[in-house]
């Protein structure tokens, strides 16, 4: 049922910022996990609904997703990789936009949620507003 899976896009502001560290630091396994990634996010409305993904908030048609994921290769969960992708889900296009891809090393302690919504008050100021970030 190809017609029913969401279309993925990384969004260049995350291609720059912390994509660049996970290719840098995993090279060959990033390719593998960034498939993953879109692979899951093709499927998210079953994420959500089996709890593999954490629903942040909803306006009307959009929501604004947390995901966990592990990086190919290092035999660790995805709970406890830390590392997470901030998603943002269109229902109505049946797009998910992948905002943010981060280490939670990346974005340190103490506030993990204040800091990536700072961060996507920055650089993303109409997704922040429909959310009330």
């Amino acid at each position: 049922m190809e017609q029913f899976n969401y279309s993925v896009t990384f969004e260049p502001f995350t291609e720059r910022h912390y994509v660049k560290r996970f290719k840098k630091r995993y090279n060959d396994q990033w390719i593998a996990t960034e498939r993953t990634i879109v692979e899951v996010c093709k499927r998210i409305d079953n994420m959500l609904w089996y709890d593999r993904a954490d629903l942040i908030s909803v306006f009307d048609c959009y929501k604004l997703v947390k995901l966990d994921f592990a990086v190919e290769g290092t035999r660790v969960s995805p709970k406890t990789s830390g590392n997470r992708c901030i998603l943002f889900v269109d229902e109505d296009a049946r797009a998910v936009r992948v905002l943010l891809v981060y280490s939670k090393n990346d974005i340190s302690p103490p506030n993990e949620t204040s800091k990536w919504k700072n961060i996507i008050r920055d650089g993303y100021g109409e997704i922040a507003k429909l959310f009330g970030l």
